[in-house]
């Protein structure tokens, strides 16, 4: 078996905790064969490094390795990056081109992001896993390629599958082999070795003394949650190398750098952290609770509607129907007079609690609900200009995937 240390060395891998240990020795075992490698773990992990290390260590290391971000490229384009198109196979498509595919026969491809893609593709890639073929867009010609995939995802993929967002053929065909890298909270002093890492390169950088963190801010560092994981912990360290003056970082230095908000389990947004950011989160909850909201008045009107016509199903509601519904209609404040489930079922209002209220508040929600989709809408716009129209800049800092903020800026026809 090879030197794990030699290894790191060589990736620029930092630590010595057990777990990061064992993902590197299956990837070294993994490597000369051919098989499929699944490698799960949270945002900012370095799970990029993984695939690197399969590939020059296989049969394959002086074929063509190529990392593509499946959540990066927009839906209406993604097959023609993967498998090639044929000329006019679409509006634009002026010529033939070549799928990655098919540059990558004989070497390794790394899909990064794998969840995101379209289940159309995914079937694509199925055949391609089971038997090494595939089919440009516009074009009847089966094509053959040798290629290893390795695959990356930082959601739940097992979840996805029950959601039916990812097929479960293709979860067990990629998980041939599973690599899990733990994230950077569970690692303990490897925090410490990457902290003092991060602070000589960028003290070399920008050509000043290294940083230093005291006791107290290497018990900070350790026991602070790390949502953002390596990305974050190399992010605060530069923050920090270029702004203060001192070079011995205390308990309260470092703790100014930290998301106020260190224990919760928020989506990591790396970069600087501040009221904007989590007043952008607000509205987007808020949003979703006035939608929820709208959808229960949807349904209280439907319910006025039948007992009104007198549209009570044949033989009356089931107890369990009674029960949601007395529970619904009792937010409202009627008086509520119930009879079995096979007789018919009286309901009488207060006159304070009347239809016309009602619908006039759900108006109200409505517009507040739009207003709120207009706010969304300027606050992409917003995060555009800010990033000078760079798209993946702007999805990490309102903290979401490219592909959703690709759908967003289409949805609310956003001029980027």
């Amino acid at each position: 078996m090879r030197d794990l240390q030699s290894i790191k060395q060589r990736f620029g891998i930092i630590g010595n905790y057990d777990g990061l240990n064992r993902a590197l020795d299956i990837a070294v075992q993994v490597a000369p064969t051919n098989l499929s490698v699944l490698v799960s773990g949270e945002s900012g992990t370095g799970k990029e490094v993984f695939p690197q290390v399969i590939h020059s260590y296989s049969s394959r290391k002086h074929g063509r390795y190529i990392a593509v971000n499946c959540g990066a490229i927009p839906e209406g384009t993604i097959d023609s990056e993967l498998f090639g198109h044929e000329k006019g196979a679409f509006t634009g498509a002026t010529d033939s081109r070549k799928g990655y595919f098919e540059v990558t026969d004989g070497g390794t491809i790394f899909l990064d992001e794998v969840a995101e893609l379209p289940l159309a593709t995914q079937v694509r890639l199925l055949r391609v896993l089971e038997m090494g073929e595939f089919i440009r867009v516009g074009s009847s010609k089966v094509q053959k390629t040798d290629v290893r995939v390795i695959a990356a995802s930082n959601v739940n993929i097992p979840r996805a599958v029950e959601s039916g967002k990812f097929r479960e053929d293709l979860f067990y065909r990629l998980n041939t082999v599973p690599i899990r890298v733990p994230p950077l909270r569970e690692r303990g002093t490897d925090i410490i070795l990457l902290f003092r890492k991060f602070a000589a390169d960028f003290a070399e950088k920008y050509n000043m003394p290294v940083i230093r963190p005291d006791a107290q801010a290497k018990n900070l560092l350790m026991n602070y949650n790390w949502p953002g994981n390596v990305r974050q912990l190399k992010n605060i360290t530069e923050q920090i190398s270029i702004i203060e003056k001192e070079r011995e970082i205390t308990y309260d230095i470092l703790k100014s750098y930290l998301p106020k908000e260190s224990d919760s389990r928020l989506p990591a947004i790396f970069g600087a952290v501040d009221e904007k950011t989590f007043s952008s989160e607000r509205e987007i909850l808020y949003k979703i609770l006035f939608d929820m909201k709208s959808d229960m008045n949807d349904l209280k009107r439907l319910v006025y509607s039948m007992i009104r016509e007198g549209t009570v199903p044949v033989g009356g509601f089931s107890d369990k129907d009674n029960r949601l519904i007395t529970g619904l209609l009792k937010t409202d404040g009627g008086e509520i007079g119930h009879v079995g489930p096979a007789d018919n079922m009286v309901y009488e209002f207060s006159p304070a609690q009347g239809r016309t209220d009602h619908i006039q508040d759900t108006e109200e929600l409505v517009e507040e609900s739009l207003s709120l989709a207009d706010k969304e809408a300027e606050m992409i716009q917003k995060a555009l200009e800010k990033n000078n129209g760079k798209r993946k800049a702007a999805a990490q800092d309102l903290g979401i995937s490219e592909r959703t903020l690709y759908r967003k800026i289409k949805e609310y026809n956003i001029n980027v």
